[in-house]
């Protein structure tokens, strides 16, 4: 069961900050140290931080602990990177950092990066002028954009301040969208601020027993839905992903006790999106999960290999999983909300929903339409 320590705030396990040499002098960095009030350690550009015994994974958490304030020497800013097998949504991806301080035991995380500290980039006059030149170079197009690709938008965020950041230079941006997904409940930055409807923030939800026993150090369900509750009140749209959904004693139970807790307290018209995935993975994630985390059973079951080379569970399997979840959203969900399914096949749209994306202009015209009006 749930540790009684509340979680909400999952920055709370950093306890050390490296800084590397040339950042030192920002400002945004200074910011950062101060807020934060963790011993500083300064580090040559581009060397690693000192201090984690192990080797990569087994001291990944053990690495949580250490925040590597950085420059990102690549791009911000760049296309979801979908798979041409299964119906992609055309996110763009904001890249604020690398790592998570949350430890999920299906993490994709875990088998992409190989490093075991948290990154954050504080280069953020670069990530701001990359957005800028984009949205100039292509003026007609209309982008929804997350920052929780390779980090939890909000995970860090009492330390690091940069949603603020983001929401006061969205407000202008009408060619766009930002959302800002999260496991925490950290929103104490969003108070009081001009947004203009451009900023979504999202949550991931599932059944409360694969939160509770495969979650660790995320927000509990009751945290996630009141974090939720309280930005509608300040006027933010809100979505909801119930991704990676996991097969598991219980889940029809566990699924529909979630959802009909999450319409008891959220706002249903205040839902752009809900989007369902089940489980995939790439295949190096079981051997790391399943050694990281003994107790755990999601990856001891039967699972097909996808189009995409990840491990999912059979397409009858799948189907009954959507089937029953989509229903349960359906009872609640405002007429304009869009649900829809990440990395899925035509066939699943069809035997699920009853159409394919095509019949509705496609996956990224239906998510702008909820938000672009």
């Amino acid at each position: 069961m749930r540790k009684q320590h509340s979680w909400r705030d999952p920055s709370r396990y950093v306890r050390q900050i490296h800084v590397e040499e040339s950042c030192m002098d920002l400002s945004y960095t200074k910011e950062i140290i101060e807020r934060a009030g963790l011993p500083v350690i300064v580090v040559p550009d581009r060397e690693d931080p000192e201090g984690i015994r192990g080797e990569y994974p087994s001291n990944l958490s053990t690495g949580k602990h250490h925040l590597l304030l950085c420059k990102n020497r690549g791009h911000f800013f760049k296309p979801c990177p979908g798979t041409r097998e299964y119906r992609c949504c055309d996110y763009q991806v904001l890249n604020i950092g690398m790592g998570c301080p949350m430890d999920c035991v299906y993490c994709i995380l875990q088998a992409y990066l190989n490093k075991p500290w948290l990154s954050f980039f504080v280069n953020t006059d670069d990530l701001f002028d990359e957005m800028r030149q984009a949205f100039t170079r292509k003026p007609e197009n209309f982008f929804r954009i997350g920052t929780g690709e390779f980090t939890d938008s909000m995970g860090l965020d009492r330390i690091t301040g940069l949603s603020s950041k983001l929401v006061e230079f969205m407000v202008d941006q009408k060619q766009a969208v930002l959302e800002l997904k999260t496991k925490s409940a950290v929103i104490e930055n969003l108070e009081g601020l001009d947004h203009n409807g451009r900023t979504i923030l999202a949550w991931s939800l599932n059944s409360t027993r694969v939160m509770q026993n495969e979650e660790l150090r995320t927000a509990t369900l009751e945290e996630r839905l009141a974090a939720a509750a309280q930005c509608a009140k300040w006027g933010y749209r809100l979505a909801f992903h119930f991704d990676p959904i996991i097969y598991h004693q219980g889940w029809e139970d566990g699924y529909r006790e979630t959802i009909n807790r999450l319409f008891q307290v959220v706002p249903a018209e205040q839902i752009a999106w809900i989007s369902l995935g089940a489980l995939r993975y790439l295949p190096s994630l079981k051997t790391i999960g399943t050694s990281r985390f003994p107790g755990s059973r999601i990856f001891y079951q039967e699972f097909i290999e996808g189009l995409d080379n990840k491990k999912r569970y059979f397409r009858p399997q799948r189907v009954k999983l959507y089937k029953h979840i989509y229903s349960l959203l359906k009872n609640y969900a405002a007429p304009k909300t869009c649900i829809y399914f990440c990395m899925e096949s035509d066939e699943i749209w069809k035997e699920v929903m009853g159409y394919i994306p095509d019949d509705r202009g496609g996956i990224p015209m239906m998510l702008d339409r909820t938000v672009n009006h």
